[in-house]
């Protein structure tokens, strides 16, 4: 009959292979996550750089909002962290053409506009992001929200209803204010 030292001994020992196996794969599926990470970061990189190229507009197009998290600290510059030309949304005023705001600004006007046209009612947020083909997900979504809201605040849109946008009664066509 084995001793009772001798068999806490045994499973004292199975314990410790069993710790040390744990420890090694927890190790490789930390060095697979960190591995994975940094593929990920490079991809979503190469994305917005892709973006910025393709961009019609030199990369100021609203699908290019920066949402935080992964901003690559070697493409961030002085110029970058400054005030983009036509990024202030001037209060609207009557004859006030289109052209002062900048074409993430227009093109939802334009949206807007087109859906006034056609006697269609207000969008949301969402219904603008899947209008401009952007991935219709929450980042995206509130960078929009933001843009609309700014608009509302300096009276080129109007917020009939929570979450719903239209233009502003006096404000039209991309030419002119009125």
């Amino acid at each position: 009959m084995p001793s009772v030292v001798g068999l806490l001994e045994q499973h004292e020992l199975a314990a410790r292979r069993r710790v040390d196996e744990l420890r090694e794969e927890a190790d490789r599926i930390q060095a697979e996550l960190a591995a994975a990470e940094q593929e990920w970061q490079e991809w979503a990189i190469a994305r917005r750089r892709v973006d910025t190229v393709l961009a019609p507009d030199r990369g100021n197009t609203i699908d290019m909002e920066v949402t935080g998290g992964l901003r690559d600290a070697d493409t961030r510059s002085a110029a970058g962290d400054a005030a983009k030309p036509k990024s202030q949304v001037p209060v609207w005023h009557e004859g006030l053409a289109w052209s002062v705001l900048s074409v993430d600004y227009q093109r939802i006007l334009q949206v807007l506009a087109d859906r006034v046209r056609l006697h269609q009612g207000p969008l949301t947020c969402q219904e603008m992001a899947a209008t401009f083909g952007m991935d219709v997900v929450p980042a995206r979504v509130e960078a929009l929200r933001s843009k609309a809201k700014r608009l509302v605040a300096r009276g080129w849109l109007a917020e009939p209803a929570p979450g719903r946008f239209t233009l502003a009664a006096g404000v039209s066509g991309p030419g002119g204010g009125s």
